[in-house]
Formats: C-alpha cells, sequence, structure tokens
C-alpha cells in the first residue's frame, strides 16, 4: 500500500518540481527596460559631481561582477522624461538598427569610463559630468528605454 501511494505521488511530485523549474526563473529574470533603468538611471543623484561616482555607482549596480563594464553613462532626469525621448527625434542606432530616439534637449549625464591601469576584480572609472542630448534605443509596449546609445553635444 505504502509503495503504491509513492509511485502515485512521486510522477506528481517530479511535476510539481518541473513546473516550478519553468516557472521561478522567468518571475526574477531582468527584462531589457528594467536592465535600462539598473544601468542607466540615476535621477536627481547630487552624489555625480563627487570623483568617485563612478566606482561607487559602477559596483552598487552590477556593472563589476564578472568583470568590469569599460563604458556606461548614468542619466541625472526623470524616469518620465527619459522615457519621453522614446517619442522624440528618430535616429539611426550605432548598430544600423532604426529603433533610436535623440533627445530634443541637453539632459545632465555622467559618462563614466575604465581607467587605463584598472583591472578586475578592482575596477576604477573616471567620472565626468556633461550636459548633453541623450540617444536611446526604445522597443516594447508599451515603448520604453532598452539601450543607451550615446550622448551628442548640442549641433547649435
Amino acid at each position: 500500500m505504502a509503495l503504491e501511494k509513492s509511485l502515485v505521488l512521486f510522477p506528481l511530485l517530479a511535476l510539481v518540481l518541473l513546473v516550478l523549474g519553468v516557472i521561478q526563473p522567468s518571475l526574477s529574470k531582468e527584462t531589457a527596460a528594467m536592465k535600462f533603468q539598473r544601468q542607466h538611471m540615476d535621477s536627481g543623484s547630487s552624489l555625480s559631481s563627487d570623483s568617485s561616482y563612478c566606482n561607487k555607482m559602477m559596483k552598487v549596480r552590477n556593472m563589476t561582477q564578472e568583470s568590469c563594464k569599460p563604458v556606461n553613462t548614468f542619466v541625472h532626469e526623470s524616469l518620465q522624461d527619459v522615457q519621453a525621448v522614446c517619442f522624440q527625434e528618430n535616429v539611426t542606432c550605432k548598430n544600423g538598427q532604426q529603433n533610436c530616439h535623440q533627445s530634443r534637449s541637453n539632459m545632465h549625464i555622467t559618462d563614466c569610463r575604465q581607467t587605463s591601469g584598472s583591472k578586475y576584480p578592482n575596477c576604477l572609472y573616471q567620472t565626468s559630468n556633461m550636459n548633453r542630448h541623450i540617444i536611446i534605443a526604445c522597443e516594447g509596449n508599451p515603448y520604453v528605454p532598452v539601450h543607451f546609445d550615446a550622448s551628442v553635444e548640442d549641433s547649435t
């Protein structure tokens, strides 16, 4: 009798574990929009003028875990203002895609570039604050930023 119960329960347990194995990883998966926000958004930060800003932020935002991300840009505007860029001037992305958009106005950004002597796991960055137009790639429904493509100086 006990053997019969275990023979019935085993396939049921296996099915439950299989379903959990498929569902659970997808619940914690970072979307492209979430990754953009983690890697590029720092709304209203007053710390960006600190020379160690990039060293701190690149670590806190998990961009130095397996290797040093060589270049990253943080945008210090509201998420709403950055998302609005998705409906501004359409430009060609560096990779040739057609889903990039350039901001109409300058935005406060911090450019982080890995210094020449730094190596993983001790990633070190140079911090540069700028006011520039940003170019971002957008996709999805809703249409949201998923990639920071570039920043450009005012052409006037």
